[in-house]
Protein backbone atom coordinates (compact mmCIF):
# COMPACT_ATOMS: atom_id res chain seq x y z
CA UNK A 1 0.00 0.00 0.00
CA UNK A 2 2.91 2.67 0.89
CA UNK A 3 4.76 1.60 -2.46
CA UNK A 4 1.11 2.85 -4.13
CA UNK A 5 1.22 6.01 -2.19
CA UNK A 6 4.87 6.73 -3.34
CA UNK A 7 3.92 5.67 -6.88
CA UNK A 8 0.72 8.62 -7.24
CA UNK A 9 2.84 11.04 -5.37
CA UNK A 10 5.74 10.77 -7.87
CA UNK A 11 3.12 10.48 -10.76
CA UNK A 12 1.30 14.12 -9.55
CA UNK A 13 4.89 15.35 -8.91
CA UNK A 14 5.74 14.84 -12.99
CA UNK A 15 2.36 16.81 -13.96
CA UNK A 16 2.52 19.39 -11.84
CA UNK A 17 6.02 19.55 -13.49
CA UNK A 18 4.64 19.25 -16.79
CA UNK A 19 2.15 22.14 -16.13
CA UNK A 20 4.53 24.27 -15.38
CA UNK A 21 6.78 23.94 -18.04
CA UNK A 22 3.52 24.30 -20.26
CA UNK A 23 2.56 27.62 -18.43
CA UNK A 24 6.39 28.47 -18.82
CA UNK A 25 6.15 27.65 -22.52
CA UNK A 26 3.15 29.63 -23.40
CA UNK A 27 4.37 32.80 -21.62
CA UNK A 28 7.29 32.74 -23.88
CA UNK A 29 4.89 32.70 -26.96
CA UNK A 30 2.84 34.86 -26.13
CA UNK A 31 2.93 38.07 -28.06
CA UNK A 32 4.62 40.78 -26.03
CA UNK A 33 2.71 43.84 -25.57
CA UNK A 34 3.43 47.22 -27.32
CA UNK A 35 5.43 49.50 -25.71
CA UNK A 36 3.10 52.32 -24.27
CA UNK A 37 3.69 55.48 -25.86
CA UNK A 38 4.68 58.23 -22.97
CA UNK A 39 3.63 61.52 -23.75
CA UNK A 40 6.18 64.08 -22.36
CA UNK A 41 6.59 67.50 -23.64
CA UNK A 42 5.72 69.33 -27.03
CA UNK A 43 8.36 70.88 -29.37
CA UNK A 44 7.57 74.03 -28.24
CA UNK A 45 8.34 73.09 -24.31
CA UNK A 46 11.33 71.00 -25.35
CA UNK A 47 12.90 74.18 -27.26
CA UNK A 48 11.83 76.13 -24.13
CA UNK A 49 13.92 73.94 -21.84
CA UNK A 50 16.77 73.57 -24.67
CA UNK A 51 17.02 77.33 -24.33
CA UNK A 52 17.42 77.84 -20.51
CA UNK A 53 19.91 74.50 -20.88
CA UNK A 54 21.84 76.98 -23.30
CA UNK A 55 21.86 79.64 -21.07
CA UNK A 56 23.05 77.82 -17.90
CA UNK A 57 25.36 76.34 -20.19
CA UNK A 58 27.42 79.39 -21.43
CA UNK A 59 27.26 81.13 -17.63
CA UNK A 60 29.32 77.71 -16.58
CA UNK A 61 31.95 78.16 -19.39
CA UNK A 62 32.31 81.97 -18.95
CA UNK A 63 32.88 81.21 -14.84
CA UNK A 64 35.30 78.17 -16.02
CA UNK A 65 37.02 80.88 -18.03
CA UNK A 66 37.15 82.89 -15.42
CA UNK A 67 38.24 80.34 -12.79
CA UNK A 68 41.12 79.38 -15.66
CA UNK A 69 42.29 83.13 -15.77
CA UNK A 70 42.46 83.20 -12.15
CA UNK A 71 44.92 80.33 -11.92
CA UNK A 72 47.28 80.92 -14.59
CA UNK A 73 50.41 83.27 -14.63
CA UNK A 74 49.21 86.44 -17.09
CA UNK A 75 53.26 86.82 -18.07
CA UNK A 76 53.79 83.21 -19.07
CA UNK A 77 50.58 82.07 -19.43
CA UNK A 78 51.14 78.87 -17.03
CA UNK A 79 49.77 78.11 -13.93
CA UNK A 80 50.75 79.73 -10.95
CA UNK A 81 52.44 77.37 -8.80
CA UNK A 82 54.07 78.05 -5.26
CA UNK A 83 57.34 79.01 -5.32
CA UNK A 84 56.75 82.74 -6.47
CA UNK A 85 60.20 84.44 -5.28
CA UNK A 86 57.60 87.01 -3.94
CA UNK A 87 55.64 84.43 -1.55
CA UNK A 88 56.92 83.71 1.99
CA UNK A 89 56.17 80.98 3.44
CA UNK A 90 53.01 81.46 5.48
CA UNK A 91 51.46 83.28 2.15
CA UNK A 92 52.70 79.96 0.05
CA UNK A 93 49.67 78.12 2.35
CA UNK A 94 47.51 80.45 1.49
CA UNK A 95 48.25 80.54 -2.09
CA UNK A 96 47.60 76.77 -2.31
CA UNK A 97 44.49 76.53 -0.30
CA UNK A 98 43.27 79.39 -2.91
CA UNK A 99 44.58 77.68 -5.81
CA UNK A 100 42.92 74.19 -4.37
CA UNK A 101 39.38 75.99 -3.59
CA UNK A 102 39.44 77.43 -7.34
CA UNK A 103 40.22 73.60 -8.74
CA UNK A 104 37.36 72.37 -6.16
CA UNK A 105 35.23 75.35 -7.94
CA UNK A 106 36.30 74.28 -11.63
CA UNK A 107 35.73 70.63 -11.12
CA UNK A 108 32.41 71.29 -9.69
CA UNK A 109 31.65 73.68 -12.82
CA UNK A 110 32.26 70.74 -15.23
CA UNK A 111 30.59 68.26 -13.55
CA UNK A 112 27.97 70.72 -13.65
CA UNK A 113 28.38 71.10 -17.08
CA UNK A 114 28.20 67.36 -18.19
CA UNK A 115 25.13 67.31 -16.23
CA UNK A 116 23.75 70.10 -19.29
CA UNK A 117 24.99 67.92 -21.99
CA UNK A 118 23.59 65.02 -21.01
CA UNK A 119 20.19 66.99 -20.71
CA UNK A 120 20.77 68.19 -24.41
CA UNK A 121 21.31 64.64 -25.82
CA UNK A 122 18.27 63.89 -24.06
CA UNK A 123 16.04 66.42 -25.59
CA UNK A 124 17.25 65.24 -29.03
CA UNK A 125 16.55 61.90 -28.25
CA UNK A 126 13.21 62.52 -27.04
CA UNK A 127 13.97 61.01 -23.47
CA UNK A 128 13.64 64.57 -21.46
CA UNK A 129 11.48 65.04 -18.54
CA UNK A 130 10.94 61.56 -17.32
CA UNK A 131 11.76 60.33 -14.56
CA UNK A 132 14.34 57.88 -14.51
CA UNK A 133 13.12 55.66 -11.54
CA UNK A 134 9.09 55.69 -12.09
CA UNK A 135 8.80 56.70 -15.82
CA UNK A 136 6.42 59.58 -14.83
CA UNK A 137 6.96 63.06 -16.32
CA UNK A 138 8.97 65.36 -14.02
CA UNK A 139 7.16 68.61 -13.13
CA UNK A 140 7.63 71.64 -15.54
CA UNK A 141 8.18 74.16 -12.40
CA UNK A 142 11.30 71.79 -11.58
CA UNK A 143 12.79 71.20 -14.41
CA UNK A 144 12.58 75.10 -14.55
CA UNK A 145 14.58 74.85 -11.52
CA UNK A 146 16.77 72.29 -12.30
CA UNK A 147 16.85 72.24 -16.24
CA UNK A 148 19.38 68.59 -15.93
CA UNK A 149 17.07 67.11 -13.52
CA UNK A 150 16.75 63.16 -14.27
CA UNK A 151 14.13 62.18 -11.03
CA UNK A 152 10.79 63.77 -9.92
CA UNK A 153 10.28 65.31 -6.40
CA UNK A 154 9.24 61.87 -5.39
CA UNK A 155 11.65 59.57 -6.61
CA UNK A 156 14.52 62.21 -5.47
CA UNK A 157 12.94 62.25 -1.86
CA UNK A 158 13.19 58.31 -1.92
CA UNK A 159 16.72 57.98 -2.82
CA UNK A 160 17.30 60.73 -0.28
CA UNK A 161 19.93 62.92 -1.90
Amino acid sequence: MAKKVVKKAAVAKAKSAAKTKQVKVKAKLAPAKPPVARKGFNKTELAYFKKIIIEKRKEILDELETLKASMMDVQTGEYVTENSTYSLHMEQGTDTMEREKTFLFASREGKFLNYLDDALKRIEKGDYGFCLDCGSLIDKERLEAVPHAQLCIKCKLKRGK
